[in-house]
């Protein structure tokens, strides 16, 4: 979807309106890129594959948007400016690479619109196709502990040196280049803190960002963020900013997410997206997913009417979550377009 200066705010209005009111967000992208063979093991986590695999981002990508995707979160959720520098890249190179990650998925998303065209046979005009099958690139922005690679985005617990400021300086220039990049929105994950919202909500404003964006918080009890900060107070504190459209939760099991609904419910009437994890926990030392909670591709659908009915407009997944995890809610969800591709 392309919109001009004035119109941008409205991206995420005019597609859930095009989608009949309920979007798709992909799923898990390092769980696919890994699936496909890529080492993953680096404080870069997923961003490594921007430097050494980009082919394989995209085909991750594509391989969503034919599972029924119809937003696509790009790999620069752990591609700090900072982060990749301390891999020796230099200010210049890490900012390319961040542009480069909007970059491959608008490549997929036009892979995928070109295939699209082909499998309509001339039933549908080349320039409708946007608008027959619309799709979003959100541009991924990790927190400050996914920088950190010490699996403190779990936590929230940043240690007493680290202040709103800090988090403002230390993301500023990262998010100027993402909203300048071409992306539809920005997509803030993974919050975990109240701390870190209020300096992404600030930073909006003070650099007068024109690219929408949603916020989604992370928690491991269905009540209150990972740090212990309170959801509903998190959540209104991002409504007050008129970047800010949409506010949700992922990276979450899919047990917590319908008491976390309710509580965002409270204080915002945005749309709420929910893109959760499997349901296993992340071992920070091991540095590896732990099942616990986990859930098969059934159970995870399950609860997907249950979201819907309780007011979730997006909905995807997120950790250790699969395409056949993004098809199985497009199925549910009684999406068209699955059935046109699988029928080619």
């Amino acid at each position: 979807m392309k919109f001009g200066s004035g119109e941008r705010s409205k991206v995420l209005e005019e597609f859930l309106q095009q989608v009949g009111g309920f979007g798709i967000i992909d799923g898990g992208l390092a769980t696919q890129l890994e699936s496909h063979g890529a080492n993953l093991n680096d404080p870069l986590w997923s961003a490594t594959c921007l430097i050494t695999t980009p082919h394989l981002i995209r085909q991750v990508h594509e391989e969503y948007l034919e599972a029924g995707a119809e937003v696509l979160i790009t790999a620069s959720y752990q591609a700090t400016i900072q982060g990749l520098e301390s891999k020796g890249l230099s200010t210049i190179e890490g900012e390319a690479l961040l542009r480069r990650s909007i970059e491959i998925a608008c490549e997929a998303r036009d892979n995928f619109w070109k295939k699209y065209a082909e499998i309509s046979d001339g039933s549908v005009e080349d320039a409708q196709i946007p608008n027959c099958r619309p799709v979003l690139v959100a541009a991924s922005v990790g927190s400050y502990g996914a920088y950190l690679a010490d699996g403190s985005e779990y936590s929230g617990d940043y240690g007493p040196d680290i202040t709103l400021q800090t988090l403002k300086e230390f993301h500023r220039r990262r998010v100027q280049v993402l909203a300048d990049s071409g992306a539809d929105l920005l997509a803030f994950e993974t919050i975990p803190n109240k701390l870190e919202a209020q300096a992404y909500a600030e930073l909006l404003e003070e650099d007068d960002i024109q690219v929408p964006a949603w916020f989604s918080f992370n928690s491991k009890d269905g009540v209150n963020v990972v740090s212990g900060d309170s959801m509903t107070e998190c959540a209104s504190l991002v409504d007050l900013c008129k970047k800010v459209v949409a506010i949700g939760i992922n990276c979450t099991p899919p047990c917590f997410i319908h008491g976390l609904i309710i509580s965002i419910q409270k204080v915002t009437k945005k749309p709420i997206l929910v893109y959760p994890n499997s349901g296993e926990t992340y071992d920070a030392v091991r540095k590896e997913w732990v099942a616990s909670t986990e859930v098969s591709d059934a159970d995870f659908v399950s609860y997907v009417r249950k979201w819907q009915e309780l007011g979730a407009s997006l909905i995807g997944g997120c950790c250790r979550t699969t395409p056949g995890t993004i098809k199985a809610i497009s199925r549910i969800m009684n999406k068209r377009y699955l059935a046109t591709i699988e029928e080619a």
